[in-house]
This record gives structure tokens, C-alpha cells and sequence, in this order.
């Protein structure tokens, strides 16, 4: 058996070809969805998602404001910047680059964004909605994973979903998503004893661990649906996920590459976000 590729890639190719659409009818309106993102420092990573994020927008016919402070900036400056900008009737989506310098609080930081904007799907608010099943904004790598999940035509409805991972970014919500689309959903973590015992039971196995290559073969049932979060340098300085592809997709139904995944999916949905922020804000 060899796995069939979920492309994320390909998916959020067709995601944001619809989101230009829904950009062009804004714009008729009289309002461009508009995102702001806050970088703080000087971290090259950080520099090159938020560069990802500002092409996006532009692609898609979007506002892109970058505010750039300096690694040094005190908490005070920066949630006074973020209180202008949910203030500010031409942006509809606010996004932190994260990490944050120690000195910062990132939780304040994340509080302190306008629940409408927060883009992002980090507020308590937004994350309450979820647990609730209330409209609000997703988290948008978890909220991608679910996309792909239907795109591809695979049914979450009475599975058994296992995830391994539980961040507030990725593990925690996508495993509350699934469970809002009825899935049986089992979270595992470093913690777990005997992960193969679940891992092995999984209809749809989600790995977000930071661990190159750490689930294998034999961690998963014949024919399983697996979704790859995982982004690492292996011995050889070359880009793979948390789950050892070569293996895996010789065993799995489905599977995520990496690149091309999930990760071209976050910042679609990102879009996605602000795009409904602009939308919603006519009503407002």
C-alpha cells in the first residue's frame, strides 16, 4: 500500500484563488481587508514567516501594514501600538509575530488584540468559541488540518482521532476541532506511557512534537490518515516533519508531505481569517 499525498499546497492554492474572489466583492463594498503584523526584534525566522504573510497578502489584493519595533521595546510601547491598531478602521486582522523577547508578556500581548481582529485565533475569547462551537476565529494551523481533512473528502464524523502533541497553538485546539465535528479524540504527549498503544488505534493520527521523524511505521494501524505538523532540519540539514515519511507512507491511507503540507495551509487560513474580520466589520 502506498499513501495517498494530501497536498496542502494544492489545496491552499484553490483556497486562495476563492478568498481573491471574496477580496474583489470587499473592495466593490468599499473596504480591503486589511492585516497588521507586529514584528519585535530581530529573529530571522520571524522575519521570513512575516515576509510569507505580506506576499500573501499582496497576491490576494489585501492591505499589509509591518510595524517593526526593536528587540529592546517595553511591554508598555508595544501594547499601546496594539491598542492603535484596534482602533484603527483599516485594519481588520492583528497579528504578534511570536516568540516575543523574555521581557514581554505574551499572554498580555495576545489579550490585549481586539477579539474581532485577533486573527490569529489566540484571544480567550476566540478560544472559548471554539471549546463552544460559537462562531469566532480559529486557530489557523488547526483550522488548516480541518480544511484539508475536507478537501480530501475523509470523514472525521465517529473516528478516532489521536493526537499527539499538546500545544495551545496546534495540539490542544485541533484535537477541540475534531471533537466539534465528532470525532473520538485522544490527546498524547511526553507524558504518555506506551504511545504505540494509541497511536496504533488512530483513524486519523495528528503529529505535532517537534521531533524529526519520531513516529514510525509501526506506531500506526494499516491504512490511517496522517497529518505531518512537524517542521525540522534532519542530520543532513534537510527539511522534514515529525513523522518518518518514507516509512509511514508505505503503511498509511493518507499522508502529509513536508514541505507542502500543512504549512502552506496556516497562512491561507491566516487570509482566511482577515478576509472574515473585513466581512464581519461592515455589520459593526
Amino acid at each position: 500500500m502506498t499513501a495517498e499525498i494530501i497536498s496542502g499546497k494544492e489545496i491552499a492554492a484553490k483556497k486562495r484563488l476563492e478568498l481573491a474572489k471574496e477580496v474583489e466583492k470587499l473592495k466593490a463594498q468599499g473596504i480591503t481587508p486589511g492585516l497588521a503584523v507586529i514584528l519585535v526584534g530581530d529573529n530571522h525566522a520571524s522575519k521570513t514567516y512575516v515576509r510569507n504573510k505580506q506576499k500573501a497578502c499582496h497576491e490576494l489584493g489585501m492591505y499589509s501594514l509591518l510595524v517593526e519595533l526593536p528587540e529592546e521595546v517595553s511591554e508598555e510601547e508595544l501594547l499601546k501600538k496594539i491598542d492603535e491598531l484596534n482602533n484603527d478602521p483599516v485594519i481588520h486582522g492583528i497579528l504578534v509575530q511570536l516568540p516575543l523577547p523574555k521581557h514581554i508578556d505574551e499572554k498580555k500581548v495576545i489579550d490585549t488584540i481586539s477579539p474581532t481582529k485577533d486573527v490569529d485565533g489566540f484571544h480567550p475569547v476566540n478560544i472559548g468559541k471554539m471549546m463552544t462551537g460559537e462562531n469566532g476565529f480559529l486557530p489557523c494551523t488547526p483550522f488548516g488540518i480541518i480544511v484539508m481533512l475536507e478537501d480530501t473528502g475523509i470523514s472525521v464524523a465517529g473516528k478516532h482521532a489521536v493526537v499527539v502533541g499538546r500545544s495551545n497553538i496546534v495540539g490542544k485546539p485541533v484535537g477541540q476541532l475534531l471533537l466539534n465535528r465528532h470525532a473520538t479524540v485522544t490527546y498524547c504527549h511526553s507524558k504518555t506511557e506506551n504511545l504505540k498503544h494509541y497511536t496504533q488505534t488512530a483513524d486519523i493520527l495528528v503529529v505535532a512534537v517537534g521531533i524529526a521523524n519520531f513516529i514510525k511505521a509501526d506506531h500506526i494501524k494499516e491504512g490511517a490518515v496522517v497529518i505531518d505538523v512537524g517542521m525540522n532540519r534532519n542530520e543532513a540539514g534537510k527539511l522534514c516533519g515529525d513523522v518518518d515519511f518514507e516509512e509511514v507512507s508505505k503503511k498509511a491511507g493518507y499522508i502529509t508531505p513536508v514541505p507542502n503540507g500543512v504549512g502552506p495551509m496556516t497562512i491561507t487560513m491566516l487570509m482566511y481569517n482577515t478576509v472574515k474580520a473585513a466581512a464581519e466589520s461592515i455589520n459593526r
